[in-house]
């Protein structure tokens, strides 16, 4: 499992740098655990601040606008910032300018980690802040950011903390990423209280990945591949035969090993297999089902060939997620 490493101070002090059309589900995502977090512990533990690039109000991607406290010519806008999160959202590429991205070099200059939420990394790349680093950004974005960027390792997780960067794909997945930091400074008892007052089924980890859509990937190259694949996702519990797959969408088994090896770098088998143990993961995660219901519910023949596949697609066997999972649970229970 990868865990964050290497990171280089304990935020406390946090800037939340807003651009034109930002996403406000996932600046409500990181703000609100630390809100929540100081209530828990009855002191103020976080704090925070938000700038736009001239100090005006932002409208958000949903077209609500935003005050903010400062802009970032103001004397002081870095002061009482540990950590300056840009949050991006849509039509990202024209909702930055030269002068916010000098700002940003200025703060890592000053020694201020940087994060990005939804889009916010991909104006932390075209600064040159991310050369090298690891990162997370919203699934839309990945193939752009890689094809801009070639030096920046952006990957698929939900979130990522690499040294003194802090990223995160969209939606509620900023949400994780703070209650991570919660849980290295306060404590998972802490971070799980958190979770539980936003109703918060589970937290999720860094190996947590983006479920990118098969029609984003593809875009509209193959109909029939998509129709494959929706096949398989139907009939996870009884898996169906490859010359059979094959023939519900009119292809030969050839032509359909073809359609997957062209588009989606693998065998049917092995995307068939992926999509049951990722599956299968989801109920160990959010259900009470035994690892042997799990393992019939899958498609599996026996709870051991099932144990052995997904301990080489994740890196450790089912029975040690549900340790976890229970160790999780039973802390949140002492808080209930």
């Amino acid at each position: 499992m990868n865990e964050p490493d290497n990171i280089a101070r304990e935020p406390k002090k946090f800037g939340f740098l807003l651009l034109n059309e930002f996403t406000l589900i996932s600046l409500s995502a990181a703000i609100e655990p630390l809100r929540m977090a100081n209530r828990i512990c009855e002191r103020d533990h976080y704090t925070w601040k938000t700038l736009s690039e001239h100090g005006e109000a932002v409208a958000a991607s949903d077209g609500l606008n935003i005050n903010v406290d400062c802009s970032i010519a103001s004397p002081g806008a870095l002061e009482d910032v540990d950590l300056l999160i840009v949050c991006g959202g849509t039509n990202i590429e024209k909702n930055y300018s030269a002068e916010l991205t000098r700002f940003l070099r200025v703060a890592d200059r000053d020694g201020i980690a940087l994060g990005g939420i939804c889009t916010g990394s991909q104006v932390l790349a075209a600064a040159g802040l991310l050369d090298g680093i690891r990162c997370s950004i919203h699934w839309e974005n990945l193939g752009a950011v890689t094809r801009a960027y070639p030096n920046v390792p952006v990957g698929r997780s939900l979130f990522t903390i690499d040294r003194c960067r802090y990223t995160s794909s969209g939606g509620t997945a900023p949400l994780d990423l703070i209650l991570h930091i919660i849980s290295a400074q306060l404590g998972s008892d802490i971070s799980v209280a958190v979770a539980e007052q936003f109703i918060c089924d589970r937290i999720r980890r860094t190996d947590d990945e983006q479920r990118i859509p098969l029609r984003h990937q593809i875009g509209n190259k193959s109909a029939k591949l998509i129709a494959a694949v929706g096949l398989m996702e139907a009939n996870l519990r009884e898996p169906i035969g490859q010359d059979e797959l094959a023939a519900y969408v009119d292809l030969s088994r050839r032509q359909l090993q073809r359609l997957f090896d062209k588009y989606l770098l693998c065998s049917p088998s092995r995307y068939y297999l992926k999509l049951r143990l990722r599956r299968a993961r989801e109920l160990l995660l959010a259900t009470r089902m035994s690892i042997s219901d799990i393992t019939a519910e899958c498609g599996f023949v026996s709870t051991s060939n099932f144990s052995k596949s997904y301990k080489e697609l994740f890196g450790y066997a089912p029975s040690m997620e549900r340790d976890r999972q229970l160790e999780s649970n039973a802390k949140a229970l002492a808080h209930g």
